[in-house]
């Protein structure tokens, strides 16, 4: 009898550790959840009437569960997934993302460590534009990694470049992974978008300096790309068509300032911006007065994109549109420079719908399943149980965000972002509370932190897709080493760790003026369990009394 009261008595952190050891030995993550919910459910059914002391479960209880469902499938925050989703897939499959590539490595090409330095800058377009990580490194790997090995870079330099700069979709607005994240800390999308632009700004500029200085000491790491001929009236022509196409904006910014409220005047002002320099590069093909063919080229294939992620990005921002109107006009907007560009066969799209379905139907039965889990969690008292631990950490706030990225760090080398996100999180997320801890802090970090055990051998996801599409030693005239691959992203590692410590110290560099905990010493909790945040699963327990 003491065994089956022992048992009881820690039936939710049993059914914790089977679920997640289901989980890490590969099993399918939604069905796993949900399997695991319900077997437990009728295990804690059956040890209610052997021990009422401890477990308190009835069959009555799963009659809460299809209004979970139904709050999932009505969730706003979660429709801007497909939509997003959809216009990475068409960026990703129309060869646009190629142009940029190409056109912008043109560009860089005579410095050393140009073309390094054009993959982080159109791996953070990509990101604004795809918001998976899996797409931004694939499609890295397929376009720039043979470029950089034929041009004789390091394998490992151009492995760590290639994959560093494919997980910015994790951090850089308009992510996925910072859409669910906010539909997780309860916060709206925009405030997240808003909160990672200077972390994921920084990660940027660090991974610029690192590129430069490896440029100068090791030179031999990263030739000059050859066979490009830049002149400087290539670079003077760029700077004049977008001053002219700057000079437009402002001059019209006049006029829209009267006709328009402040945020649509400033969307309107860029947006007469790029279509005159577009249009200056068309009407210029011939006469080359201002231009010449890589500023075109340049032109057409960045202003487009910028325009449109300034279009998605500043929309959200200036409160003009939600998230969801903001994805179905990127959507929209991907689309119709597919057409433009006669690049949107019935084929291509045909498959972008199918991996966005794909998609969205993996988030959404991965956040049904997690509900099944959280049901079965929370009536066996496993938040209690869980608030207890983690309030029993040496340190307090620092001891708590210590352990969570730590967690994290090693779920994240085993499960995808969004398993993580709709198990692990809601389950911190309440004790954060308690400790006073900003939740939109606490999921830029979370963030920041998934990005990085994407990068970290021997599991980091980042190295098996990029693994994938790079070809083996013998099997390609430019193969490429397992080893480089595992070896070549530390020092963007290290940066990550760097960027993460500094959000951690100074809280300021996520929402300016905004003060994330309030300094004191011992946090006291005098209820038997926490306050639930907005977005969050309610504790079941009062059902039970």
């Amino acid at each position: 009898m003491a065994m089956i009261d022992l048992i009881a008595q820690n039936l939710a952190p049993i059914m914790f550790a089977v679920v997640m050891g289901l989980l890490l030995l590969g099993y399918p993550v939604a069905f796993t959840l949900a399997a695991g919910g319900i077997a437990f459910f009728a295990i804690g059914v059956g040890f209610s009437a052997i021990t009422p002391d401890h477990v308190h479960l009835s069959w009555t209880l799963m009659q809460a569960q299809p209004d979970r469902v139904f709050g999932i499938l009505s969730n706003d925050t979660l429709l801007a997934v497909p939509f997003f989703t959809l216009m990475g897939a068409i960026f990703q499959r129309t060869g646009i993302a190629e142009d940029l590539l190409s056109a912008v490595a043109e560009l860089f090409g005579p410095v050393r460590g140009g073309l390094s330095f054009a993959v982080v800058l159109v791996g953070a377009l990509l990101a604004a534009t795809t918001g998976v990580v899996s797409a931004s490194v694939m499609t890295m790997g397929l376009i720039a990694l043979p470029i950089m090995m034929r041009t004789k870079y390091h394998p490992q330099v151009a492995a760590g470049t290639v994959t560093a700069a494919g997980t910015l979709s994790q951090i850089v607005p308009p992510s996925l992974v910072l859409i669910v994240m906010a539909d997780q800390v309860g916060r709206p999308v925009g405030e997240m978008y808003k909160g990672a632009l200077v972390p994921s700004a920084l990660m940027i500029g660090l991974y610029m300096a690192l590129i430069a200085a490896l440029a100068i000491m090791f030179p031999r790491l990263m030739p000059a790309m050859g066979g490009t001929r830049v002149a400087g009236r290539d670079y003077a022509s760029l700077g004049v068509m977008a001053g002219i196409g700057a000079l437009a904006g402002w001059a019209g910014g006049a006029f829209f300032k009267m006709a328009f409220s402040p945020e649509g005047a400033l969307v309107a002002t860029v947006a007469l911006g790029a279509v005159v320099a577009l249009v200056l590069a068309w009407a210029d093909a011939h006469a080359e007065r201002y231009s010449t063919a890589l500023s075109r080229k340049v032109i057409f294939a960045a202003v487009p994109t910028l325009g449109l992620i300034f279009l998605v990005l500043g929309t959200i921002f200036l409160g003009i549109a939600t998230p969801t109107e903001s994805g179905s006009l990127g959507a929209v907007g991907a689309m119709l420079l597919a057409l433009i560009r006669g690049r949107l066969p019935m084929a291509e799209l045909r498959q972008a719908l199918e991996q966005t379905a794909r998609l969205t139907v993996f988030v959404y039965f991965i956040l049904i399943g997690a509900r099944v889990f959280s049901l079965t969690f929370y009536g066996l008292g496993g938040d209690e149980w869980l608030h207890r631990l983690l309030l029993a950490l040496p340190g307090e706030r620092a001891g708590f965000i210590i352990f969570s990225m730590v967690i994290i760090f090693v779920l994240g080398c085993f499960l995808d972002f969004f398993e993580i996100a709709f198990i692990v999180v809601p389950l911190l997320l309440p004790t954060a509370v308690a400790l006073d801890i900003d939740p939109l802090w606490f999921g830029i970090l979370i963030s920041m932190n998934l990005q990085t055990s994407f990068l970290t051998p021997p599991f980091g996801f980042a190295l098996f897709y990029l693994r994938s599409v790079a070809p083996l030693p013998g099997k390609a005239e430019h193969g490429m080493r397992t080893s480089d691959i595992y070896t070549g992203p530390a020092p963007f590692i290290l940066i990550n760790v760097f960027v993460i410590a500094l959000v951690a110290i100074f809280p300021a560099l996520v929402e300016p003026g905004r003060q994330v905990a309030k300094p004191g010493g011992t946090i006291e909790i005098n209820i038997p369990a926490p306050a639930d945040p907005p977005g969050s699963s309610k504790s079941l327990n009062h059902l039970f009394e």
